[in-house]
C-alpha cells in the first residue's frame, strides 16, 4: 500500500535490533552535547597557560617552579616543599590567584552572556555592552555603591540586586525600542545605543549627587577593573556563574533550534517564548553580577563569540561553552597587560578591552552590514 511505502523504515528493515536502535539514538543525543576531544584539550591547555602566565606576572617576581610546587603542595595527600617565601606565598594566594579567578569568572560570564544574546536575538551584533545591558547594570550598581543602599532582593546583595534589575530593564527596553527581539540588526543596535545613552545620562546625574571622594571611587570602578581584596568578590560571583552558566549550557541546543524559526521550533516541541525568557534572565543575571564586581568591561561578549565562530562554526552546541572558556582566558590575559604595560601604574581593564573590541566591532559591521527596516 502507499501508506506503508511512505512510512519511515523500522529498525528491523535497517538491519538493527530494537536495542541497537535505542543505543544508536542515545549515542547521537550524547554526541549532540559533547565537545570534540581536540577542542576540549586545546581549551584546557589555553586556560592552563594563561593561568600560569598570570600567576608569575606582576610587580613582584614569582618563579614558575615555585608557583607550581606551591599549588601541587595544596593538593590532598601530596606534600612538596615550595621554594617561595612567606611573602611570595601571601602575594600568590591573597593577590594573584584571587584576581586570576575573578578575571576567569567575569570573562566567562561576559562571553557566555554575549553568545546567548546573539542566539536569542538571532543577531551577530547583540552584546551586553551594545544592547545597553551593561549600562543598565552599571546604573543600578552605581546607585547601590554611591548611596550605600542597604537593601537586598531575594538571594542577591544590594549591589548585584540593583545591577540585575537595571540589566533586565535595559534588555527589555532595547527589545521594545527595536520593536521585538527579532528585529533587524539596525533597529536592535540603535535601540541598544538609545538605552545605553539613557542609562549613561542617569549614571552621570547620580555621580553628580555624590561627594567628590565617593564619586571618584565609583567613577574608577565604572572604567572596569579586577582589583580584589582576597577571595570575597570571587565568593560573590562564583555561585551565580555556576548556576546561570549551567542554565545557558543546558539550553544551547535550543538556541540552534531557534535559528530555524519559531514555527519550526514549535513543531519540534519547543516553546520559543519560554526558552527566550529563561535565556534572557540567565544572561542578564550573569552580566549584572559581573558588572557589580568588576565595573563596565566592554566588547568581551561581542569579540569572543565571533572568534569562536570563525574557528569552529556557528552551532551554539559548541559556540556557547567555548565562548565561556575563551572569554575567561581572554579577560585574564588582558588583566595581565593591565597591570604590567604601565607598571607600577595600572590601566583599567575596560579601557584595554575597548581598544581591542572597537576595531573588531568595525570589522563585524563590514562583514554584516546593517539594513534599516
Amino acid at each position: 500500500m502507499a501508506t506503508s511505502a511512505s512510512a519511515p523504515p523500522s529498525s528491523a528493515s535497517s538491519g538493527l535490533t530494537a536495542s541497537q536502535e535505542v543505543e544508536r539514538v542515545a549515542d547521537a543525543a550524547s554526541s549532540a552535547f559533547r565537545l570534540p576531544t581536540g577542542v576540549s584539550v586545546a581549551c584546557a591547555l589555553v586556560l592552563v597557560a594563561v593561568a600560569a602566565f598570570s600567576s608569575i606576572s606582576g610587580a613582584a617576581d614569582l618563579p614558575i617552579g615555585g608557583v607550581l610546587t606551591s599549588l601541587i603542595d595544596r593538593l590532598p595527600l601530596i606534600g612538596v616543599d615550595s621554594s617561595l617565601s612567606d611573602r611570595q606565598l601571601s602575594i600568590l594566594y591573597q593577590i594573584r590567584l584571587p584576581r586570576l579567578v575573578l578575571g576567569l569568572l567575569v570573562g566567562g560570564a561576559l562571553g557566555l552572556s554575549g553568545a546567548a544574546y546573539q542566539g536569542v536575538f538571532r543577531n551577530p551584533l547583540a552584546d551586553p555592552y551594545l544592547l545597553g545591558v551593561s549600562a543598565g547594570a552599571g546604573f543600578g550598581a552605581v546607585l547601590a555603591l554611591g548611596f550605600d543602599l542597604d537593601v537586598s532582593w531575594g538571594p542577591f546583595g544590594a549591589v548585584p540586586a540593583a545591577a540585575f534589575i537595571g540589566a533586565l530593564v535595559a534588555v527589555m527596553a532595547s527589545a521594545t525600542v527595536a520593536r521585538g527581539a527579532w528585529s533587524s540588526p539596525a533597529t536592535l543596535l540603535l535601540g541598544g545605543i538609545a538605552v545605553a545613552a539613557l542609562f549613561s545620562a542617569a549614571q552621570t546625574y547620580a555621580l553628580q549627587q555624590l561627594n567628590e571622594t565617593r564619586a571618584r571611587e565609583v567613577l574608577s570602578w565604572l572604567f572596569g577593573q579586577l582589583t580584589t581584596s582576597g577571595w570575597s568578590e570571587v565568593g560573590i560571583l562564583a555561585p551565580y556563574v555556576v548556576v546561570c552558566g549551567f542554565v545557558l549550557l543546558v539550553h544551547r541546543r535550543h538556541l540552534d533550534v531557534l535559528r530555524v524559526g519559531d514555527d519550526e521550533a514549535r513543531s519540534l516541541g519547543l516553546n520559543p517564548t519560554r526558552v527566550r525568557f529563561i535565556i534572557l534572565v540567565a544572561a542578564s543575571l550573569l552580566t549584572a553580577v559581573a558588572v557589580s564586581v568588576s565595573g563596565l568591561i566592554a566588547f568581551v561578549g561581542l569579540v569572543v563569540p565571533h572568534v569562536v565562530r570563525l574557528v569552529v562554526g556557528h552551532s551554539y552546541r559548541i559556540v556557547l561553552p567555548l565562548a565561556g572558556v575563551l572569554g575567561a582566558a581572554f579577560l585574564a590575559l588582558v588583566d595581565v597587560g593591565a597591570r604590567t604595560i604601565a607598571a607600577p601604574a595600572e590601566l583599567p581593564v575596560g579601557v584595554i578591552t575597548a581598544l581591542i573590541g572597537a576595531p573588531i566591532f568595525a570589522l563585524v559591521l563590514r562583514r554584516h552590514p546593517i539594513q534599516a527596516r
